[in-house]
C-alpha cells in the first residue's frame, strides 16, 4: 500500500495538512459530502472531511449527545473537545442525518465549556431531502448563501471562472477514481480493497492537486502488479458512514476474501459522476451534488439505490454483500432490511452487521461473523 495514502487515511493531521497550514493556508472542515469542495478550492481554502478516528473514549461526546445515538458524531465531538481539530479555520455542518444535525448545536454548546474548540467560521449548510424542482431551487440558494458567507468571512472573491477550473480539477480526480473502480472489477484484480478505500478516504483530506497527481501515479503502478484476488470471495461493503480502513482490513484478513466494491459515504459513491463544466457553476454543482445523490437520507429513491447496487454487484462479479451500520443509525439500519430481502431473493448472499463506529468496533465478534459468512458463500 502507498504509505502516502495510508498516512492520510489513518491520521487526523497528515503531512499535507501540516504543510498547508505552515504555508499560511486556510482549512475548513466539512461533515458531509454534500458540501461542494470546488467552492472552497476556488477560494484558496483546503476542504477537509471531519472524521472520528483516533478516538479512545467518548466521555465528552456522551455528555452532550447522550447514550442512545450514533457513535460517529460523538467520536467527532470527543476529538473536538480534546483539541484534535484545533488546526481548522472553519467548519461547515450539514444535516446528513439528525445525529449529524445535532453536532452543530452540541459543538457550539461544548464550546462554552472547552475554550477555543469552536473555529472562527462556523456555518450550517442545509440540504433538502428531495430532488424535486423546489428542492433543487432551495439547494441552489443554499450554495449561493455559502459562497456569500465564505467571501465575507475570509475576505475572498469566488469567481465563476475559478469555480469552473476547480470543477475541472475535481472531475479529473473523479475520472481517475472511476478508472480505479474499473480495475477492481477485473477477475485478476491487482489492488486490495484496503488500498482502494485508503485512496478514496485520502481524497477527502488532501489538497486536490496533490491527490490527483498521486492517484495518477498509483494507478500506473498497480497496472503492472501481479493479481491479488484469484480464487478469493469477492465482497461488496455498504452502509453507514465509515472512514476507518480497519473494517476493510478485517474482512481481508481472511485469506479467501477481497473487497472489490463498496457503497459508503467515504467511498466512491459521490465521486462516481462528473460535474458539468459548462453553464452556470451553481447549477452544475447543485445538479451534481444533490441531483445525483443516492444517499438513504433522500426520499423516494430506494429503487434507484437497489438498482445501482445490483449493477455494481453484476459488474464486479460480487459473491456476497456485507451491510454494516452503526448502532442507532435508522437510515441504514432500516434500509438494510429491505436490501437483504431483495438481494437474497435475487440469489445474492448478504450479511448484516450492527456495530459501533470505527475505533470502537468490537473486532472479535465481527471477525467471527465474517468468517461464518464466507463459509456460507463457499457452501453456496
Amino acid at each position: 500500500m502507498s504509505n502516502f495514502f495510508y498516512e492520510a487515511a489513518t491520521k487526523i493531521l497528515n503531512s499535507s495538512i501540516t504543510e498547508w497550514k505552515e504555508n499560511g493556508g486556510k482549512i475548513v472542515g466539512c461533515t458531509c459530502s454534500y458540501v461542494p469542495g470546488e467552492l472552497l478550492h476556488a477560494a484558496g481554502i483546503l476542504p477537509v472531511r471531519i472524521r472520528g478516528i483516533e478516538t479512545t473514549g467518548t466521555d465528552i461526546g456522551d455528555a452532550y449527545f447522550g447514550p442512545f445515538i450514533c457513535s460517529f458524531p460523538k467520536c467527532v465531538l470527543q476529538l473536538v473537545g480534546k483539541g484534535k481539530y484545533g488546526f481548522l479555520d472553519g467548519t461547515i455542518i450539514t444535516p446528513g442525518c439528525d445525529s449529524m444535525r445535532r453536532l452543530d448545536e452540541c459543538w457550539r454548546k461544548a464550546g462554552e465549556d472547552y475554550e477555543g474548540i469552536v473555529p472562527p467560521y462556523f456555518y450550517y449548510f442545509d440540504v433538502p431531502h428531495k430532488t424535486l424542482p423546489h428542492g433543487m431551487k432551495w439547494f441552489k440558494e443554499e450554495i449561493v448563501r455559502l459562497v456569500n458567507s465564505l467571501e465575507k468571512h475570509f475576505g475572498v472573491k469566488i469567481e465563476d471562472d475559478a469555480v469552473k477550473d476547480s470543477i475541472a480539477l475535481y472531475n479529473k480526480g473523479r475520472h481517475l477514481l472511476k478508472e480505479l473502480e474499473e480495475l477492481r472489477k477485473d477477475q485478476d484484480v491487482r489492488v486490495t480493497g484496503t488500498e482502494a478505500f485508503a485512496v478514496t478516504i485520502a481524497g477527502t483530506v488532501l489538497p486536490r492537486e496533490v491527490f490527483t497527481t498521486r492517484l495518477e501515479q498509483f494507478i500506473g503502478e498497480i497496472k503492472n502488479r501481479e493479481p491479488v484476488g484469484r480464487g478469493k470471495k469477492r465482497i461488496m461493503l455498504i452502509g453507514s458512514i465509515s472512514d476507518d480502513i480497519g473494517l476493510v482490513e478485517l474482512i481481508e484478513k481472511n485469506r479467501d476474501a477481497i473487497v472489490v466494491a463498496e457503497n459508503l459515504c467515504f467511498g466512491v459513491r459521490y465521486e462516481g459522476h462528473m460535474i458539468s463544466e459548462s453553464g452556470e457553476p451553481v447549477d452544475a454543482l447543485a445538479e451534481g451534488y444533490l441531483g445525483g445523490s443516492i444517499c438513504p437520507r433522500m426520499f423516494g429513491k430506494y429503487k434507484e439505490r437497489l438498482a445501482l447496487l445490483k449493477q455494481k454487484i453484476d459488474e464486479a462479479a460480487v459473491d456476497g454483500v456485507i451491510m454494516q451500520n452503526i448502532r442507532f443509525c435508522d437510515l441504514h439500519g432500516s434500509e438494510h432490511g429491505l436490501f437483504e430481502r431483495d438481494l437474497e431473493k435475487a440469489g445474492i448472499p448478504c450479511l448484516k452487521l450492527e456495530r459501533e463506529y470505527g475505533p470502537l468496533t468490537e473486532t472479535g465478534r465481527i471477525q467471527m461473523r465474517i468468517q461464518a459468512f464466507l463459509e456460507r458463500i463457499s457452501s453456496k
